[in-house]
């Protein structure tokens, strides 16, 4: 086998968490102590040669890469130090952003030099609709209980439509939109680029609703469970931080969808469904437990990674702590826009709003570049998984 190596690539690993790949010697301790890795396709152990030798093509479309949890029992029991689930780690962050579109963006979530860019984009594109909207005001005591943050970019007069709210999903909306598009060209990309790699020939396809009931729903039903997370051993703090997470954004998810539906359709039929929430409103107790929950879920994985960095075990890269940084900043500015609400300053509530619409927009902007995108590159790649192990995975059967 002819390897031509990408030294660009190697480069890249080194500087991404994956600096002592160099010290494997293949004993291949890492594939036999990985709880998730199978007899058929072990790993980390050919990801391990393949780094070191800057096989960039083998890595980007191996689905194993984004089939790892990061859990770190492999680097646990490394006789070597190797770290294999920090150069898996590195790997995905550089396919995250190969996948990613459009490419300026990706690469401008690869560095913490760039971090005053990626918080200036949304902060620009907020404060300009702020001005243009003409709601660039701080209210009264008594706006402020009436409305809260719903008069945030104004108010007119056309009740089919909040002027609140055109302007909210005009700028998440279009964030969405980018990150929606450039995860589907990534992915897209990503399962051709497996299929190749497998070598997977057959020349029948599951139709769509095959290929939701047999291979998507699955996945998805494992990834809401954690049953990956749970079969990891060494650091079991990510199950503990991750899962309350996972369930804090379809908590907020759902509050959202309500508030939407409460406020911009009911309302326009029944008025006193418009305003803020009551305390004791059931939506609102799941928000507040949601976000008590996100809080607890992003402490749990800040202080886990901080153990793991201050025992050896992991490096401290900017893309393992931007994601961190972006969910602690969304559930920070949320809860305290609420509690300045109730305490009714509206000067101090209106300044820590803007920065949570900044926090959110910056989650949205930024999710295909970032750890975030696990949501959709690790559910894709276990769809895969059981799309390769199908009848459908199978090399057609030459007559």
């Amino acid at each position: 086998m002819n390897v031509q190596p990408d030294l660009d690539f190697i480069k890249h690993l080194k500087g991404a968490g994956g600096d002592a790949l160099k010290k494997c010697y293949q004993c291949a301790t890492c594939s036999v102590r990985c709880p998730l890795s199978s007899d058929d396709n072990p790993f980390p152990r050919k990801e391990m040669i393949w780094s070191s030798w800057g096989m960039k093509d083998k890595l980007v479309a191996d689905p194993d890469v984004y089939l790892c949890h990061n859990c770190g029992d492999c680097t646990t029991y490394c006789p070597r130090g190797a770290k294999p689930s920090e150069v898996l780690g590195a790997i995905r962050s550089y396919a995250y952003t190969m996948y990613g579109w459009p490419a300026g963006l990706a690469k401008l979530a690869t560095s913490a030099k760039n971090l005053p860019v990626l918080i200036g984009i949304p902060v620009v594109v907020i404060f300009v609709m702020w001005l243009i909207s003409g709601g660039m005001h701080i209210p009264s005591r008594e706006e402020f209980g009436t409305y809260g943050y719903q008069h945030f970019f104004g108010h007119w007069e056309f009740k089919w439509y909040a002027k609140n709210i055109f302007f909210i999903v005009l700028i998440m909306a279009s964030s969405l939109a980018i990150a929606g598009f450039s995860l589907y060209k990534g992915v897209t990309k990503m399962w051709k680029t497996m299929s190749d790699n497998a070598d997977i020939g057959s020349a029948y396809r599951p139709s769509v609703i095959q290929f939701v009931s047999q291979f998507l729903w699955p996945s998805l039903v494992e990834i809401v469970k954690h049953n990956r997370f749970k079969e990891c051993t060494t650091n079991t703090d990510r199950v503990r931080g991750h899962l309350p997470l996972m369930l804090a954004f379809i908590g907020l998810a759902i509050v959202t969808t309500y508030s939407l539906v409460k406020n911009d359709i009911v309302g326009l039929f029944w008025p006193a469904a418009h305003g803020p929430m009551y305390f004791f409103d059931p939506f609102k107790i799941l928000a507040n437990v949601s976000a008590i929950a996100l809080l607890f879920g992003i402490y749990v994985l800040w202080v886990s990674r901080t153990k793991t960095e201050a025992a050896g075990e992991s490096s401290r890269t900017f893309y393992d702590w931007f994601l961190i940084w972006q969910i602690a900043a969304v559930g920070v500015t949320g809860l305290g826009s609420e509690l300045l609400r109730w305490l009714s300053l509206p000067a101090v509530g209106y300044i820590v709003y803007f920065c949570h619409l900044v926090a959110v927009m910056m989650l949205f902007l930024y999710l295909p570049y970032t750890k975030f995108a696990h949501i959709a590159y690790r559910t894709v790649a276990m769809a895969f998984e059981k799309y390769r192990d199908s009848s459908f995975g199978k090399p057609a059967v030459e007559q």
